[in-house]
């Protein structure tokens, strides 16, 4: 063994244990590693941060800009309501319904890509359905990668393998030949995740550092306004017609706050946050806090059609209208004033529709109940208002809400994000650009349309996890270029010799997934996939399932988080250390190396 070989595999080794040790961060193990390389000579100084400039790093960070004009535009939330809407708090449709999704997407399209886009989905989805992102990010990620053993352009291998079937002599693998094994592991891999996999991912939705923020159910329910919402149409002969929100005095008389409205306009639904000035205008639709009897009280005086209050209509609200927990200050000048004399629609655009006093939730009529120190209020309105409260010098603000982080800004722009979101999946999946081409223009449409502001896309960009992925690069290089890979794959190539087929197949499929654990799948396919067309004319079998069984292990990343780059990707938005996915992932690569041996001899014999 060579001097070089010796230092390669000590540094990949103290990398891996300085991964599962967790104790420094792992993209400071990373660039540890590049430096290792460096200094020992293993590779150039140029070579050694080559992977910074790498195709795939710059495609992530831009896909990173992508989705951060999904979220901004409302994009992502609105996916995320069509999903909750139809798999609702259940953990286990919501599994169901994203895994396929995901598999599909990357069948066509870049693995990364497709995670990189449907993270601040699921985010958003993890947040409306209180249910912690570990739980979901990780079935996210194995369910691309499953994805793209479905076609051939799927995942790089899978073209990788077909190219060696036909330097060998033989027809390679047509487009849809790899959907039916890719069907058989994405379904059972759906079984795991909602079972066995599910709790050992519930196990850390339970860790403190895993705990969900408290969310607008919760602030509802602890000021007893959650049954209280209610949604009003304003028929053409109602008195309320012309009148402005103040001038109604629906609050006074009626005990019933309109705290946003829906009209009508162009075609469109627009909802709109209600100002003291506020007109209301025929067909109108109030949306109002108070109770069913003073509601239906106000109905019949004032000729308004009761609507009810859908579960659908809470998520869509919730893009752009929130509550907020505030206490005034006991010097301010709010103290001793009725809500009515304190005027909180006037001075902060903003309704009351909640008061607690000390423990105790006020649920009497408050409207001319002086304000005490030490009250708490929750104050109801639109986004942009309850940001604003920060700069108020009487109010402090004692909570807010965790969807007020993922309300979108831009929502008007929600048409141009879609737009360039669907012009670049068409050109990447047509080939008419190539996929950098196709994504880096995209994220500078984003920029360019304002659908991302430059401060934006610089925090949406996930240094660990580009850094991760850049310092990983340069050492799956070295291990090829310092000749430690070729050693190992000759070993391991003479342990087979005599060996039946089905044997030769778990070789090649444990040696696959074993090195793609560490180095891309894509060198380790280069490497492998001849030695699979050695073994099989020595033997003198049909090297197809020999070559199928390679492009499946090659995409069974599962058990590290630097094993793809979808792995590190979810691996900050999850909470994942190294152990998660040792502990997530190698129960699933065993199940679909007993799916490979098993269904791959049917689908091509030996």
């Amino acid at each position: 063994m060579s001097w070089d070989i010796a230092v390669t595999f000590i540094i990949l080794f103290t990398t891996i244990t300085f991964f599962i040790w967790d104790r420094i961060p792992m993209e400071l193990v990373g660039l540890m590693a590049v430096l290792a390389l460096c200094l020992s000579g293993i590779l150039t100084p140029a070579e050694a941060v080559s992977g910074f400039g790498q195709t795939i790093v710059v495609m992530i960070a831009a896909l990173f800009i992508v989705g951060e004009g999904l979220f901004r535009t409302g994009i992502a939330a609105s996916v995320g309501n069509l999903v909750t809407h139809v798999g609702g708090e259940s953990e286990t449709k919501l599994l169901i319904l994203l895994m396929p999704a995901v598999a599909v997407i990357s069948a066509f399209m870049s693995s990364t890509g497709a995670v990189a886009l449907f993270i601040p989905i699921v985010i958003s989805i993890a947040r409306r359905s209180n249910i912690p992102n570990a739980r979901l990010m990780m079935p996210l990620a194995y369910a691309s990668l499953m994805g793209g053993m479905l076609t051939l352009i799927g995942t790089p291998p899978n073209i990788v393998v077909s190219g060696q079937l036909e330097q060998a002599g033989f027809s390679g693998f047509g487009f849809f030949e790899f959907t039916p094994m890719g069907l058989v592991i994405l379904a059972a891999g759906m079984l795991y995740m909602l079972t066995v996999g599910r709790w050992f991912l519930s196990r850390l939705g339970n860790d403190p550092q895993h705990r969900v923020e408290v969310n607008l159910r919760e602030m509802a329910v602890r000021y007893g306004v959650s049954d209280n919402l209610h949604s009003l149409r304003v028929k053409p002969g109602s008195a309320l017609i012309g009148q402005s929100v103040s001038s109604a005095g629906l609050r006074t008389h009626f005990e019933v706050t309109v705290f946003a409205i829906r009209r009508k306009e162009r075609m469109l639904n627009s909802l709109m946050p209600v100002l003291s000035s506020t007109e209301i205008v025929p067909y109108d639709e109030l949306l109002v806090y108070g109770k069913k009897a003073d509601v239906e009280r106000l109905c019949g005086y004032k000729s308004l059609s009761y609507r009810g209050f859908a579960e659908s209509q809470r998520e869509e609200i919730a893009q752009q209208f929130g509550v907020v927990e505030v206490m005034p200050k006991p010097e301010a000048n709010l103290i001793g004033c009725s809500l009515k004399e304190a005027r909180f629609r006037d001075r902060y655009k903003l309704s009351v529709i909640g008061i607690r006093r000390g423990r105790k939730t006020i649920e009497a009529q408050y409207q001319n109940m002086p304000i005490e120190v030490g009250d708490s209020l929750l104050l109801c309105g639109g986004w942009q208002f309850i940001e604003k409260l920060s700069c108020q010098q009487e109010l402090v603000i004692l909570n807010t809400p965790v969807e007020m982080s993922a309300a979108p800004a831009r929502v008007k722009r929600a048409p141009i994000a879609l737009a360039i979101l669907i012009l670049m999946l068409i050109a990447m999946v047509t080939g008419v650009l190539s996929s950098l081409t196709s994504v880096f223009a995209a994220a500078v449409l984003m920029l360019l349309t304002g659908c991302v502001r430059m401060d934006e896309a610089y925090h949406s960009l996930n240094a660990p996890s580009l850094i991760l992925i850049a310092t990983m690069l340069p050492l799956a290089g070295a291990m090829n270029v310092s000749g430690a890979l070729p050693l190992v794959v000759e070993q391991f190539l003479n342990m087979l010799q005599g060996s039946g087929p089905i044997v030769i197949c778990a070789g090649l499929f444990i040696f696959t997934t074993l090195f793609s654990q560490f180095i891309s799948n894509t060198a380790t396919t280069v490497l492998v996939a001849p030695i699979a067309i050695v073994a099989a004319q020595s033997l003198e079998l049909n090297p197809e399932p020999l070559l199928m069984t390679v492009a499946i292990a090659a995409s069974t990343a599962f058990a590290t988080p630097i094993a793809s780059p979808v792995n590190t990707l979810v691996m900050t938005a999850g909470g994942y250390c190294f152990k998660d996915f040792v502990r997530v992932g190698i129960p699933l690569q065993l199940i679909t190396l007993a799916l490979t041996l098993l269904v791959v001899p049917m689908l091509f014999s030996f």
